[in-house]
């Protein structure tokens, strides 16, 4: 996007088109104004106008530019943090809606996907948490564990099953989590956006927001070319916040991320490697990620920004670490690569701010965007519709909190990925 090849990648490569906007101009009035064009901003907008809301979405680039289109697309349940301790940092109360509400998040992605026939190379066929040495087993264990308590349909697996099911024994077991899959995420968000049209929503990109003023019980949002006039706004820009709600950016760490796809594998290939396609992942620190596409093409992300000397140490790097885990791939060539941030707070866990009276948002979700992004999309929805009270939200109202050393840290984390990419998968 932007005449960018690095910012989506394959996903704007297969993506159906999106639907047709322009930017807005002019004045105009809603009920609600939305403003980012992502997974939370065009599930608020889908939900909203299907109650006969009036709805504008303002993106300032393109539908999907943010992390929405650029991730892995793993549709994931739950969060980093394990689900024993949400309670002890959130409350019973909040930690137990949360893990209800995320545990079930994913079904409600598959749902949309059904109910708006959005084309999106949904595969609800779970995702695989890949334990890397005893260390990384024993977590898996005590996250199986606590989500099974739950309920959730959840199973770990030991060595043996695990290389049955990802192609390799680089891994001491895994935890299949039958509730989460793959989607196409550039193509899934767009799919959001035109069912949100389809709904009645406004939708205008190339539109960037410049500020907002209160006008007695209405707010005034203003774009370079115009203004929006309504009761209420809806923040949705998380880790691509710019002005004028600078401080969501600033209480969150920029973690760059990126992916390789290669080159469609054979159908040998392909069914030695993942055969049932389910998304993974591993429990490194600086993890690994790989999923395939519908054409056979292997996802394979990790930590890292792919400009200035990473691309090159990146690229070698994924070269070594697929040849590793799956040496019969051979010296496979990359068709496409990509990369973007991920919004990471200092707890792990997602928020919900209350920026000023009727101007409200979510944010913070850790590399999780799409299925938390999407249902607590729907959740501001039902709270502006009526429906619910904030008491009754998953999470508890809370300010945004600048986390010390941002900068320094971001500059930790890019350099950092690069030291141990350099050094890493060496065969």
């Amino acid at each position: 996007m932007l005449n960018d090849p690095r910012s989506h990648g394959l996903w704007e490569m297969t993506a159906p088109p999106a639907p047709e906007t322009a930017a807005f101009s002019g004045s105009t009035e809603a009920d609600v104004v939305i403003v980012g064009g992502g997974f939370t901003g065009f599930s608020t907008a889908l939900h909203l106008a299907e109650r006969g809301t009036r709805v504008v979405v303002l993106e300032g680039a393109e539908i999907g530019y943010g992390g929405s289109g650029r991730n892995v697309g793993l549709v994931n349940a739950g969060m980093w943090v394990m689900p024993d301790e949400l309670p002890g940092v959130l409350g019973d109360v909040y930690g137990g809606r949360l893990l209800e509400v995320l545990g079930n998040a994913p079904r409600l992605v598959f749902d949309l996907v059904e109910k708006h026939a959005i084309d999106c190379e949904i595969n609800p066929v779970g995702t695989l948490h890949c334990a890397v040495g005893q260390s990384g087993f024993d977590e898996l264990k005590q996250r199986a564990e606590q989500w099974a308590r739950r309920g959730a349909p959840v199973r770990l697996l030991d060595a043996a099953e695990t290389a049955v099911k990802v192609g390799t024994d680089a891994y001491a077991g895994s935890l299949l989590d039958l509730r989460a899959g793959t989607i196409q995420p550039l193509a899934y968000v767009r799919g959001l956006a035109r069912a949100a049209i389809a709904a009645g929503a406004k939708v205008f990109t190339g539109s960037p927001v410049t500020g907002a003023e209160r006008n007695g019980k209405r707010w005034t949002v203003k774009t370079t070319r115009g203004t929006v006039t309504a009761d209420w706004v809806v923040v949705a820009t998380n880790a691509y916040t710019v002005a004028p709600w600078n401080e969501v950016r600033t209480e969150l760490v920029h973690l760059p991320y990126f992916n390789f796809a290669t080159v469609p594998l054979s159908p040998e290939m392909q069914a030695k490697i993942l055969p049932e396609k389910q998304g993974a992942w591993d429990t490194k620190e600086v993890l690994s990620s790989f999923r395939f596409d519908k054409r056979g093409r292997l996802v394979f992300g990790s930590v890292g920004a792919l400009r200035g000397t990473g691309t090159g140490i990146h690229k070698a790097w994924a070269r070594r670490a697929l040849k590793k885990l799956f040496p019969a791939i051979g010296d496979i060539a990359f068709e496409a690569e990509w990369y973007g941030k991920i919004g990471m707070t200092s707890d792990s866990l997602p928020r919900f701010h209350r920026l000023a009276e009727n101007v409200i948002g979510f944010s913070g979700y850790n590399g999780r965007g799409i299925a938390p992004g999407t249902v607590f999309g729907r959740t501001l929805a039902q709270l502006i519709a009526g429906e619910i009270a904030e008491m009754d939200l998953p999470l508890p109202v809370s300010e945004p909190e600048a986390q010390s050393f941002r900068t320094v840290r971001e500059g930790y984390y890019e350099l950092g990925a690069q030291i141990a990419h350099f050094a890493g998968a060496r065969l």
